[in-house]
Parts: C-alpha cells; sequence; structure tokens
C-alpha cells in the first residue's frame, strides 16, 4: 500500500520538477536575437565586459546561429579594446582557424598583428612581440595583399624592425661600454645588414670602427704578453 501511495507522489514531484526547469529556461535565457542586440547595445556604449558575456552567452546557446561568427568576432575585438592583448590574440586566431574564407579575416589577421604591437617592449627588453608582429603582418601581406589591411601593414612592419634594430644597438653599446669590442661588432653588423632602412646605419659603422680601432690597440699588448 506504501509503494502504491510514494509512487504517485514521486512522479508528481518529477513532473514538476521539469516544468520547473523548462519554465526557467523560456524566462531566463533570452533569444539569439536579444542577445546579439544586448552585446551589440553594449559594445557600441564601450561596455566590452558586458558585451563579452552577452556573447558568450549567445555562442554557448546558440552555437549553430547566423550571428555566432559575429560574437565571436566581437569577443575577439572586446579583448583588444580592454588592452587584454593576449585574449584578444587567442580569440582572433580562433576566429580565423575556424572562419579562414570568411570576408573579416583579413581584419582578424591585423587586429592580431596589432595586439602584438601593442605590447612591444622598449628596445632595452625582450623583442618577442615585435618579432610575432612582423611575422603576422608580413602572413597578412602574402595571403591578402589587394586588401586594405595588408597596405596599413606595412608602417607596423616598419615601426617593428626599428624596435629590433634599436635593441641590437642598444646591446651593441652596452658591449663597447664594457670593452667587449667583438660582441659589440657582432650586434652592430646585425644593425646594418639585417635592418638597413630604419635610419642606423651610419651610427652602427662608426661603432664598428672604433670597436676595430680599440682591438688594434690591444693587440700589442697581447702580443707583448704571449711573447
Amino acid at each position: 500500500m506504501k509503494y502504491k501511495l510514494i509512487l504517485p507522489v514521486v512522479a508528481m514531484l518529477l513532473f514538476s520538477g521539469c516544468a520547473w526547469f523548462l519554465g526557467s529556461k523560456t524566462t531566463d535565457e533570452k533569444t539569439a536575437q536579444e542577445l546579439v542586440n544586448d552585446g551589440m547595445e553594449a559594445y557600441n556604449r564601450q561596455s566590452y565586459r558586458s558585451a563579452i558575456e552577452s556573447f558568450q552567452k549567445l555562442k554557448d546557446w546558440y552555437p549553430f546561429s547566423k550571428y555566432a561568427i559575429l560574437a565571436e568576432l566581437k569577443i575577439a575585438d572586446s579583448h583588444f579594446y580592454l588592452e587584454e592583448y593576449e585574449a584578444a590574440i587567442v580569440a582572433y586566431e580562433s576566429f580565423e582557424n575556424l572562419h579562414p574564407r570568411n570576408d573579416a579575416t583579413p581584419y582578424v589577421i591585423f587586429q592580431r598583428g596589432l595586439s602584438y604591437i601593442n605590447q612591444m617592449e622598449t628596445i632595452d627588453r625582450d623583442q618577442t612581440s615585435a618579432k610575432k608582429a612582423i611575422e603576422t603582418f608580413n602572413r597578412l601581406k602574402k595571403i591578402y595583399p589587394a586588401s586594405e589591411y595588408s597596405a596599413q601593414a606595412e608602417n607596423y612592419i616598419r615601426l617593428s624592425l626599428k624596435n629590433l634594430a634599436g635593441h641590437e644597438f642598444y646591446v651593441g653599446e652596452f658591449y663597447f661600454k664594457n670593452k667587449r669590442y667583438k660582441a659589440a661588432i657582432v650586434r652592430f653588423k646585425t644593425v646594418v645588414t639585417g635592418y638597413p632602412d630604419v635610419g642606423l646605419t651610419q651610427k652602427a659603422l662608426e661603432y664598428i670602427a672604433r670597436c676595430e680601432t680599440e682591438l688594434a690597440k690591444q693587440a700589442p699588448a697581447v702580443e707583448k704578453s704571449t711573447s
């Protein structure tokens, strides 16, 4: 008799639970159109954190929506404008990998390069971001030579090359001041041969001549000490 009473109660609880769950889904979850509207409204007023939240929900809840690609792009852009460049790079890279033929792909590659530019260190620091920026912009020019973004890329490549040359020159000067002339010559020659168009060639050549002069002065002293 007890089992006969329990079964209807369990069934009622299960049914009411399902009804509550379904009811909450319809009231809490917005449509894809509503989410994209919310996301774009937040994005346009520069509330990028809120934009990311709306676009991420759109991606999670409606992965096959016609707005999903837009959501991916705007998440990347929102991270970029929040100056979260590492997150932006990952998002742009994911977009390119998933949609290599999309019309927005040249823009995405350009923005990825710009993210590296914005992470570039001063000439006395590590230059990994400058190298990655050059690599990214060169790839953009190679794949999409006619794109408007490829035309803009050249300026950023030159900026990155100038940073790399400045770093080599900075290290060369450091070696020169510490009388490590052979090591300095290697750095200054890299400036001359590797970065001839950034405005440091003449100064590098002058330093090379000074290094060679100092090495020549050291030569007699070395000969005496060995004789």
